[in-house]
């Protein structure tokens, strides 16, 4: 008999429905959301092992029954012979061996106690991820902040989503990445997104679309003329290409154009905001000629988009997203206040029919930071220095508050403290691969390398974990119970469909008995609902308030949006009675760009390196592949699709360096340098180019980006950075093509 398990993508923050079958796999549950009882384990997979379990996508409003190429392979992972199934312990050659789970933990807990003791507390640092559901992020802060006693703990959504947090608590005082239901996009006539190509990110986003581009209303901003840009063909609506880095000038160029045409929404301005006397002028110097100059994009493009929005605004509806490109700066944080304040100009957020968000990447990027593993929030979205968010937290968890360490380090900071004097000494990793996804990668592992003891939780050997002293087998995403949060701030429910190996463990159950081991105050239990019930409690009261919710609904199927209180049906729609200050008004914070810095001279390795051309580097996704590839690399049908990075290239640029399509070419920079091949092709702007970061090593994006931050948010600058780029000499054409045939 076949049966099924309905569940959610383990993927992108758009959390496609999905069922899992499998001939005879499972009994049927007793009731929604019950634990399904497993078949007998299978005999053992090769790589050629068809998936053991089947994946069907399931009707919802976020994708419709729709999947994109990762959703529709990601079973394959679950049977995967690269599966690390066992603790495995590095040994003095460098080689990891099987230890057995016992052994696994005193090492751990010898590690941490002799840590402390020579170092401090906050020598112990941990590193989590978006990835992670609910319950293990939440029991993750608390883990780190009463078991391991430290503030060091930070997560990769600070790569992510932390610009867009930051600018949407400065403005609206909360941070909600779509503070309205995604099917809300599809009455639009009119939706500017800068910064986003859901269109390979996000596939079954791009329904959503539809209805604005219908309209002639889709406008796209982006320095690619990227597969979402190119929905804006054949009368869709706009593509304006400015140079990267300048995305926040365009913006205040648009508000300008909406200020001094008479197109703002005075009526809500005065009842709904503050600050708009200062925004006006803040813009004065913008106006669209200039913004031009600076920008590339023409003048008479800005303010057609201006005027294209306002016209929505008044008839079908208008909205404004974000994306990581215009977020993923040093400005980061400004450039999405701007967009935040030209949609307050536009009167779009608070409306039932428009508004302004942000596209929340990772599977569990909303809920991730909303629960305590940012450096400075505890559960519930309360901030680690407010003494009454101090006070509720530590009578949830039983604990004096003193026992609450104060704000850590912002993940840049955090890794580049490893190793160092009052740094990080003994590190856990989960649900990350930061040796492959963070700036300046090289650095990070030199860090990583001079670790007194690394802890990398993980179910394959990825970048990271192949540096780790200590890797620990977890549970994949089909073999666990829990909960996570779309990008529309809707908690989902997550259910187990297989039985995991026997020698794999949950987070939960690892971080249980490390406490225990380590005789930490509080309780830390391995059951995912009893840890959400526990989560309840924590937000409850907070921006993020999750007491309103149980298992049980969830299981019926009832959307739950947060703030979600108990005894309230949820908030699908945030704003339309105020914002979140006290006064219930938004703030509209004047920016301005700023001056960036100026990279160092070509640091080329041999008398080639006279012919390198400066170029502006910008980073992104593609179709095929997630993050930093760990999973995707490992679906024979995705590398086989894209097996290797590809640097675009404009094929004016190109001619000028004497690089052909398909030739190798050298992308180098002061931080490292980058060997892969050339994709000559016209989407691109001519002085600029582009990589994906999904590979490892030679291909590595990130050993080109810079760990420079946002002041506000900790962002990392991602997609502004200068390289010098050249043909490679054939000795390294020869280097690169045995690295990419390797992998």
């Amino acid at each position: 008999m076949t049966t099924s398990a309905d569940t959610h993508c383990p993927y992108c923050a758009l959390q496609c429905a999905m069922t899992l079958k499998s001939p005879a796999a499972l009994t049927p549950a007793v009731q929604p959301g019950s634990d399904p009882v497993p078949a007998p384990p299978a005999p053992n997979v090769t790589a050629a092992a068809a998936p053991v379990l089947e994946v069907s996508g399931r009707d919802f409003p976020t994708n419709r029954g729709g999947l994109c190429r990762k959703g529709w392979t990601s079973a394959s992972l679950l049977n995967h012979p690269g599966r690390v199934t066992e603790p495995m312990l590095k040994g003095s050659d460098g080689v990891h061996r099987p230890v057995s789970w016992d052994d696994a933990l005193k090492l751990i807990t010898a590690a941490v106690k002799d840590t402390r003791a020579r170092y401090g507390a906050d020598a112990v640092g941990v590193f989590g991820g978006g990835g992670l559901t609910n319950e293990k992020a939440y029991m993750l802060g608390k883990f780190a902040r009463l078991a391991l006693g430290t503030s060091r703990i930070d997560y990769n959504g600070r790569f992510c989503m932390s610009s867009a947090a930051a600018a949407g608590m400065r403005a609206f005082g909360v941070d909600r990445g779509l503070p309205f239901p995604l099917e809300d996009l599809d009455g639009a006539s009119t939706i500017l997104m800068l910064g986003s190509n859901v269109a390979e990110t996000m596939p079954p986003f791009v329904q959503h679309l539809q209805g604005a581009r219908d309209a002639g209303g889709l406008i796209v901003v982006d320095p690619r003329r990227s597969a979402t840009a190119a929905f804006t063909s054949d009368g869709g609506g706009l593509h304006l290409q400015p140079l990267p880095g300048t995305d926040l000038t365009l913006l205040l160029g648009l508000s300008h154009v909406v200020i001094h045409e008479g197109l703002a929404d005075t009526g809500f301005i005065q009842a709904r905001t503050s600050g708009f006397e200062a925004l006006v002028r803040s813009v004065n110097a913008f106006w669209p000629e200039r913004v031009q100059s600076l920008t590339g994009v023409p003048a008479d493009l800005i303010r057609e988009t201006a005027r294209r929005l306002a016209h929505g605004a008044t008839r079908g509806g208008s909205y404004i997203l974000t994306g990581r490109g215009v977020e993923q700066h040093v400005d980061g944080t400004d450039t999405a206040t701007a967009a935040i304040n030209l949609s307050l100009l536009l009167g779009l957020p608070g409306s039932a029919r428009s508004g302004y968000g942000t596209l929340t990447g990772q599977g569990n990027g909303q809920g991730g930071r909303e629960h305590g593993q940012k450096a400075d929030q505890l559960p519930g979205y309360r901030k680690i220095t407010d003494p009454a968010a101090r006070a509720h937290v530590a009578k949830v968890w039983g604990v004096p508050e003193t026992l609450i360490p104060g704000p850590g380090l912002p993940a840049v900071q955090l890794l580049k403290s490893l190793g160092q004097p009052g740094g990080v000494h003994c590190l856990f990793v989960h649900a990350s691969n930061i040796a492959v996804a963070s700036p300046d990668a090289n650095a990070v592992i030199a860090g990583l390398r001079s670790l007194d003891f690394l802890v990398v939780c993980d179910f394959f050997v990825s970048e990271t974990a192949a540096e780790a002293d200590l890797i620990l087998p977890v549970l994949q995403w089909a073999e666990e119970e829990g909960t996570l949060t779309n990008l529309e701030g809707r908690v989902l429910r997550r259910r187990r469909a297989l039985q995991p190996p026997a020698g794999a463990r949950s987070e939960l159950w690892i971080m249980a008995r490390i406490a225990e081991a380590l005789d930490a105050p509080s309780t830390y239990s391995e059951d995912p609902e009893t840890v959400f019930e526990e989560l309840r409690l924590a937000s409850a009261g907070g921006l993020a308030d999750y007491s309103g919710i149980d298992y049980a609904m969830l299981d019926r199927g009832e959307a739950a949006y947060w703030p979600y209180p108990a005894g309230s049906t949820g908030t699908p729609r945030l704003f339309l009675d105020g914002f979140s200050h006290a006064d219930g008004k938004a703030v509209m914070t004047p920016v301005a760009p700023r001056r960036r810095r100026t990279p160092v001279a070509n640091p080329g390795r041999d008398s080639a390196a006279a012919e390198a051309k400066p170029m502006t580097l910008i980073t992104g996704r593609l179709l095929e592949h997630y993050q930093s590839g760990s999973q995707t690399r490992r679906v024979s049908e995705l590398l086989e699709s894209q097996p290797e990075a590809k640097m675009q290239i404009h094929p004016a640029a190109a001619a000028s360096m004497g690089i052909t399509d398909g030739s190798f070419v050298s992308v180098a920079n002061e931080r490292g340098e980058v060997l892969c091949r050339a994709e000559l092709s016209t989407a691109i702007r001519p002085e600029t180019v582009f990589l994906p970061f999904h590979f490892p090593e030679l291909e590595s994006a990130n050993r080109l980006t810079e760990a420079a931050t946002d002041p506000i948010s900790g962002m990392p600058e991602f997609k502004f950075n200068k390289v010098w780029v050249r043909a490679a000499a054939n000795g390294l054409q020869h280097s690169v093509l045995q690295t990419s045939e390797a992998s």
